[in-house]
């Protein structure tokens, strides 16, 4: 269970047209369809246990991305870490698509046998403007950014991956965090931000105003005015909460919070943030809403 609340569907922007299908994978993933397109941003649907992440590398589970994940044309990674992209090199054998994503992205996935015309580097040179891509109807501009400090004041496995230095399958602590993006994304007239971990670069985000903000919260209390600032830069219109869940438990078991996530003050300080003018809330592991 989760003092969070449900997202109040009734005050999202009214679909326009064909509407824009978010789906929340659990931990921060979610799945956007339009137009017959399908983007998923940081699926991690496997779910591996404590003990299996602790005592052994990790694999992902075939079986479950199939059944869960049966079509795709492009994945995007926000950052390396186990529990955003543990599945993603599988999940484009099985489906085709396209990846984008860091340096270490692109190993990993070389290191698992993807295709390198199927791999793109969206991360900047010293100087580079953020990286702008289209897939089909979607416009995606990756905006440099930070992981949170949540491991006693750091980033919990900070570096790269390398293909010249590892041999999958890896353990949980040799997924590398690598560099961390948040991802704006412009399809049918509306504005969406996916920010897959608890902090954000302001000055380089081009978005504000965005019609939906996919936010993470692992770790919220660890990042200063993490709440406010949020609601400074962006000004959402609707805010649904990821990375709340304890990702150890499979999917087809009752949803329970992280420890210590503190929700009901999370959804409060969200609230007040933004003056009561944007429905703040989560939706239940595969659930959907349609802007």
């Amino acid at each position: 269970m989760t003092p969070l609340p449900a997202l109040d569907v009734t005050r999202l922007p009214t679909p326009r047209g064909e509407p824009v299908e978010v789906r929340w994978l659990g931990t921060a993933g979610f799945a956007l369809e339009h137009q017959g397109h399908v983007v998923l941003i940081d699926p991690y649907l496997t779910r591996a246990s404590l003990a299996r992440c602790v005592l052994a590398p990790l694999r992902p589970d075939l079986a479950t991305l199939a059944r869960l994940v049966p079509r795709a044309d492009a994945i995007v990674v926000g950052h390396t870490h186990f529990d955003h992209v543990l599945d993603v090199p599988a999940l484009a054998r099985l489906t085709g698509a396209r990846v984008f994503g860091s340096r270490s992205a692109v190993a990993l996935c070389h290191l698992e046998g993807v295709a390198s015309d199927r791999v793109t580097c969206v991360e900047p040179g010293p100087g580079e403007r953020p990286t702008e891509v289209e897939v089909g109807p979607f416009r995606l501009r990756f905006a440099p950014s930070v992981h949170s400090r949540m491991l006693l004041g750091r980033v919990a496995f900070p570096g790269d991956i390398a293909d010249c230095d590892a041999v999958v399958p890896l353990r949980a602590e040799r997924y590398r965090c690598g560099a961390v993006f948040s991802v704006e994304i412009e399809v049918a007239g509306r504005r969406l931000l996916h920010v897959g971990s608890a902090d954000l670069v302001e000055q380089g985000l081009g978005a504000r105003d965005v019609d939906l903000l996919l936010l993470c919260v692992a770790g919220w209390t660890s990042t200063p005015r993490l709440v406010e600032r949020v609601a400074g830069a962006l000004a959402p219109r609707a805010v649904l909460l990821s990375h709340w869940d304890d990702f150890f438990v499979p999917l087809d078991r009752p949803v329970r919070a992280l420890p210590a996530m503190r929700g009901a003050e999370l959804a409060s300080r969200l609230d007040d943030a933004l003056r009561g003018a944007a429905p703040v809330g989560v939706v239940a592991p595969l659930g959907k809403v349609a802007l």
